[in-house]
C-alpha cells in the first residue's frame, strides 16, 4: 500500500458583478453563463438570474464551491480556466421565453492567474471575445481560491453547522417542541396518506 494521500479543503469564491459595452437594440434578457472544471474532463455550467437588456446591467451574484482533493488535484486545477459567455435571450411578449440564447461574447481566466494573485483573490474586467464589434463587451467579475488543511476544514464546518447543547431545552428538542422521535412519525404518517 502506498502512502496516504494528504487532502486539503478548496474553496472557490465566484462573484460576477456587472457589464458594460453591451450594445443591441432588441428587448429580451441578458444573463452570464458559466463553466468550472469539474475534473475528469468534466464542467459545472452555471447560469445568472437574467436581467433586462435595459437595466444597469449589473448582477452582483456570488457562487461558491467547496471540496476536497490532493495535492494533484489542486495542481490540476491550476491548469484550468473558467469561461464567461455572456448571452442574450429573446423575450416575446404574449409567448415570454422562446428558443435557446444567443452568444454575444465569450472569455476565459485561468485559475493559474487567480492562484497566483495576492492573497489567491482578483476583481478584473474581461473583455469578451466577439467579432465584427468596435468596442466589445466587458464583464467585471471577482474570483478568490482558500486552501485549508482538511482538519482546519472540518472543525470549521463542525462549529459552523453545530448547536450547543444548552441552546436547546433536553438537547433533542428544535424550537417548535418537537423531538426527532416526532419528525420520524410525521414522516411515515406522510407515506401512508400517499
Amino acid at each position: 500500500m502506498g502512502a496516504p494521500h494528504q487532502l486539503s479543503s478548496l474553496t472557490c469564491n465566484l462573484t460576477i458583478m456587472q457589464a458594460k459595452n453591451v450594445d443591441f437594440q432588441s428587448t429580451g434578457t441578458l444573463f452570464v453563463r458559466y463553466y468550472l472544471s469539474a475534473g475528469n474532463n468534466k464542467r459545472i455550467r452555471l447560469d445568472t438570474r437574467e436581467i433586462s437588456s435595459k437595466s444597469d446591467l449589473c448582477w452582483n451574484e456570488s457562487f461558491s464551491l467547496d471540496c476536497f482533493g490532493s495535492q494533484d488535484s489542486m495542481d490540476s486545477l491550476n491548469q484550468q480556466n473558467v469561461v464567461f459567455e455572456l448571452r442574450r435571450r429573446n423575450k416575446v411578449p404574449v409567448l415570454g421565453r422562446i428558443g435557446g440564447s444567443q452568444l454575444l461574447g465569450r472569455a476565459e481566466i485561468p485559475w493559474k492567474e487567480v492562484c497566483e494573485s495576492p492573497n489567491m483573490e482578483m476583481e478584473k474586467w474581461v473583455t469578451m471575445g466577439q467579432v465584427g464589434v468596435s468596442k466589445p463587451p466587458k464583464l467585471q467579475v471577482a474570483m478568490k481560491v482558500q486552501v485549508l488543511p482538511a482538519m482546519e476544514e472540518t472543525e470549521r464546518r463542525r462549529n459552523r453547522n453545530v448547536k450547543k447543547w444548552d441552546d436547546e431545552c433536553c438537547g433533542c428538542k428544535d424550537f417548535h417542541g418537537y423531538r426527532c422521535e416526532d419528525y420520524d412519525i410525521f414522516a411515515l404518517a406522510a407515506l401512508e396518506a400517499f
